[in-house]
């Protein structure tokens, strides 16, 4: 496996921010009123997007709202070629919302189509008490939930419209969205605040250049803009007009922007057509990986960085190996005193969260749980029992780039896939043996930069971070967790990308526990 699969699947978690349900309290409980009349200034329409990777256009992206007696419908489509990994991948992503005419939703579908398996999520919402969610993952068994709430809920596209259609947006007006994550379902609140105010030219027409054998937009209209930004964590950044309608918006050093149709989809099919090798100064894991100041050439027991350009508040830099004092992280690798389990300390609460089911994490699954005893035998030692798991996830799935939103089922059948594939099975063959396992992700070392990673953390005298990709037990000190929990919270790393610098303070490879360490750092194949 080349460096390029430690960041697989960082593009789609990107768009899996797009799955999440808002539920906004703070806009909508006081103004539920002033909403149903807003609602009746949603006009029918659509607007058409380029996807833009600086000035080469790898997509297409459309949105359409329709209007009714008793409801509103609004469309979302978004289809790519994403040069990720040294190649093309093509990935779509379509969702479909039903409104009454007060905004409130009333279902929602959404799928999602890569390399891998499809994803489809669809919600049905029960009189603003409950919702229906239903998750499937290519021909795996649709998993069901009953998910109470506590008032109306929104999906994110929906969330420009909501805050343009309330009152006339405000620079410095702040909305503060409690967000529903399917992955874990668990809530989280999110803040969004008006930036700026602006102008944009936008073209209204297009025609053919016969020259270029191109299309060229033709017609400027100058469109007040209202620039929203996501406080903390992974959100809507970009530009809207007064009807809540996308302008601009940039995410990994991509960018959409609104354009007449005949440019935005047909030049993206002309250039679809003529292809092209993806290179370094393209592919989105090279362009976003991180240089090194120092080379580190043996497995790192302790690490001290200095993080700067970024806002570190929000990221789970702090606690367990890690520790965070002003901008400088250290790193220690777990020592052998901290690999057993220990749960005195711990809640049933506490075990019961790391160790059930979740959305494509089957831990209850036949074959899941079959394959955890096999692996296992009668073993009683936690720590041997989960080095076991974490040598059979690493030498039996190949290390290949996938570009999918990985379940543990499909990843167990296709016995292939990059870190987001080994920590989804890692994570689900430990809880099938109730041992409580969470996801970790942020930035790991691989020749000369720090890359996307993704790692499983266990839990034994605390939680300690192993790498089934890398076939470390634990994992090294040059793993930097910036955050915990699934693909969702995952995409809050994108505010890092092309921004955040690491200085390398010090290393200190030589001695863990008093004895020389002598066993080499693995490496993707």
């Amino acid at each position: 496996m080349s460096r390029r699969g430690v960041m697989g699947g960082a593009i789609v978690a990107a768009w899996l921010g797009g799955i999440a349900v808002l539920v906004h309290r703070e806009y909508f409980r006081p103004r539920l009123e002033q909403m149903a009349e807003a609602a009746l200034r949603v006009s029918p329409g659509a607007v058409y997007y380029g996807v833009m990777q600086g000035m080469r256009q790898i997509g297409f992206a459309s949105s359409t709202i329709d209007t009714g007696t008793t409801s509103i419908t609004v469309n979302d489509y978004l289809v790519a070629d994403l040069p990720f990994g040294g190649k093309a991948r093509r990935t779509s992503a379509r969702t479909s919302v039903t409104l009454s005419r007060a905004l409130r939703i009333r279902s929602f579908e959404l799928t999602l189509e890569t390399q891998g398996a499809p994803v489809h999520a669809s919600g049905r919402v029960d009189g603003d008490s409950v919702l229906a969610l239903t998750i499937r993952s290519g021909t795996d068994k649709p998993e069901t939930q009953r998910i109470p709430l506590t008032g109306p809920i929104l999906v994110p596209t929906l969330v420009p419209l909501a805050v343009a259609l309330g009152e006339p947006p405000k620079v410095g007006k702040r909305y503060v969205l409690p967000v529903f994550d399917p992955t874990t379902m668990t809530p989280k609140d999110v803040a969004v605040i008006v930036r700026a105010e602006s102008s944009f030219v936008v073209n209204d027409s297009a025609v053919f250049d016969s020259a270029s054998a191109r299309w060229r937009g033709v017609l400027p209209a100058k469109i007040r803009a209202w620039q929203l930004e996501t406080e903390t964590g992974a959100g809507f950044n970009g530009w809207i007009d007064e009807q809540g309608r996308i302008l601009d918006t940039r995410q990994l050093g991509l960018d959409l922007k609104r354009m007449p149709y005949e440019v935005a989809f047909s030049n993206w099919r002309i250039a679809a057509a003529r292809g092209g090798p993806v290179t370094d100064d393209r592919d989105i894991m090279e362009t976003t990986a991180i240089a090194a100041n120092k080379q580190l050439d043996r497995r790192v027991n302790v690490l001290r960085v200095r993080l700067s350009d970024v806002d570190l508040h929000g990221f789970d830099l702090n606690g367990d190996r890690q520790r965070l004092v002003g901008d400088t992280l250290v790193v220690s690798r777990e020592p052998d005193s901290a690999l057993v389990a220990q749960y005195k300390e711990w809640t049933r609460d506490d075990i019961l969260q790391y160790t059930r089911p979740e959305p494509l994490v089957q831990s209850e699954a036949p074959e899941i749980a079959k394959l955890a005893r096999r692996i296992t035998g009668r073993e009683h030692d936690v720590r041997v029992k989960l080095e076991r798991i974490n040598a059979w996830v690493h030498d039996s799935l190949k290390k290949r780039v996938t570009f999918g939103v990985p379940s543990a089922l499909q990843v167990l059948r296709a016995r292939s896939g990059d870190c987001n594939d080994h920590t989804q099975l890692f994570v689900a063959l430990a809880r099938s043996i109730g041992v409580p396992a969470r996801f970790a992700a942020g930035l790991a070392y691989v020749d000369g930069k720090f890359y996307y990673h993704a790692w499983p953390e266990v839990l034994l005298t605390g939680w300690v971070a192993v790498d089934p990709t890398f076939g470390q037990f634990p994992a090294d000190a040059s793993h930097l967790r910036f955050v915990i929990g699934g693909l969702t919270r995952q995409t809050e790393l994108l505010r890092l990308m092309g921004n955040l610098t690491i200085d390398v303070l010090d290393v200190n490879a030589e001695r863990m526990n008093g004895k020389p360490e002598t066993r080499a750092a693995a490496r993707p194949r």
